[in-house]
């Protein structure tokens, strides 16, 4: 029992891991595709990847402590079971069930070689589960069961392998009878899943609410926000980029970031018919009202409106290095100016927390303040 709370405690760690770097690329790939961020879509996307690391760290956890693990095992040890079906002999060699005594019988359920079976049959159910509800049809059940003896065979082909050469030795066996039970599972998981697929919306039903909402004619808040997220990202990793070339400089540090936020929020939009980066991975462009793009003073007041925020953090930030001698007549001074600033950065950034999510709230009957502004709108290709 310690060792399955181990493999599902680290399970647990990596899943949120993994789910944060995959967090923007799940939601440009759910706009693209539905038009909106569906919170069923994301519950079963997300459960599927934390099933799926489960159940490998399952079949692999725990590790060897050793890379040496031939020298732990006894000469002539057998690293595979290749006769189908043995682990019906193995229970029943194994129990006290007497078969002229039906009272016996319960005791199977004790043995740990039946539970073994039983671990090995449920540990792809779920997996067809989750590709009845990704093909929407039963007469994909023999997909769903090559699938399942596929996933199958990755799994016994990693343990006969030693994890593929990282160890001397496998430490688990390449058991025949474990294909047979995985690949059985995954199919009765695929025939009954309907009885759990019932509780969550279907994917006709998903699409078909997109593209009711997609129907406006305007990206939601939402997408407005993530696009200036992925051209943000981009943005700082072409500045990490240009630092790892040219070092710490003063073009660096303070000239590139000037032209690169110009060139990703106003120059791109400008020769782009209104897109960057992030809204054509959204699937909308800038605009005007009654105008398919913006003029560049509006693109011009949007891209200071966006980037005066981070720059003044930025000024404040270098601005509390500063270091003056404590005997200076400056010293009161610089001490004020600088809680003056980190104070008027808190303030700054709280109000535009709160307006970004009395946006979020109106759900589109408001505008960014980056918008309203130059008055740009956001209109879905």
């Amino acid at each position: 029992m310690d060792t399955y709370l181990f493999t599902i405690k680290t399970a647990v760690i990596i899943f949120f891991i993994l789910s944060f770097f995959i967090f923007i690329p799940w939601l440009i790939y759910s706009y693209r595709k539905y038009g909106y961020l569906s919170f069923w879509a994301s519950i079963v996307v997300y459960s599927f990847i934390f099933y799926m690391i489960t159940a490998l760290f399952l079949v692999l956890l725990p590790l060897p402590a050793t890379r040496d693990v031939r020298s732990l095992q006894a000469p002539g040890t057998k690293h595979y079971s290749l006769i189908p079906f043995y682990f019906i002999w193995d229970v029943l060699d194994s129990s006290s069930v007497v078969l002229t005594q039906p009272r016996t019988y319960l005791q199977i359920f004790k043995e740990s070689a039946f539970i073994q079976a039983v671990f090995n049959f449920l540990l792809l159910f779920p997996f067809g589960v989750y590709l009845r509800y990704f093909f929407q049809d039963k007469r994909y059940w023999k997909k769903a069961f090559g699938l399942g003896f596929a996933l199958s065979l990755f799994y016994e082909v990693t343990q006969i392998t030693g994890i593929y050469g990282i160890y001397n030795a496998p430490y688990r066996i390449f058991d025949v009878d474990d294909l047979i039970l995985n690949s059985t599972g995954t199919l009765l998981g695929f025939l009954v899943a309907p009885i759990f697929l019932a509780l969550f919306p279907s994917q006709k039903n998903i699409i078909e609410k997109g593209r009711e909402i997609q129907r406006n004619t305007f990206a939601s808040p939402t997408q407005q926000l993530l696009a200036i997220v992925v051209d943000y990202v981009v943005f700082s990793f072409s500045w990490s980029f240009v630092r790892y070339l040219l070092g710490n400089n003063p073009f660096t540090d303070f000239l590139y970031p000037l032209i690169g936020f110009l060139i990703f929020f106003f120059f791109v939009p400008i020769f782009w018919s209104g897109k960057t980066i992030g809204t054509n991975a959204l699937r909308f462009q800038l605009a005007q009202p009654n105008e398919e793009q913006p003029r560049w003073p509006a693109l011009l007041k949007r891209t200071l409106l966006l980037g005066a925020p981070i720059f003044l953090s930025t000024i404040v930030q270098a601005w509390s290095k500063v270091e003056l001698n404590m005997d200076s007549p400056l010293y009161p001074y610089q001490v004020w100016f600088t809680v003056g600033l980190i104070t008027f950065n808190f303030i700054m950034w709280g109000i535009l927390v709160l307006h970004a999510l009395f946006i979020l709230f109106r759900k589109g009957k408001s505008r960014f303040y980056f918008d309203a502004v130059p008055n740009i709108v956001n209109k879905r290709k």
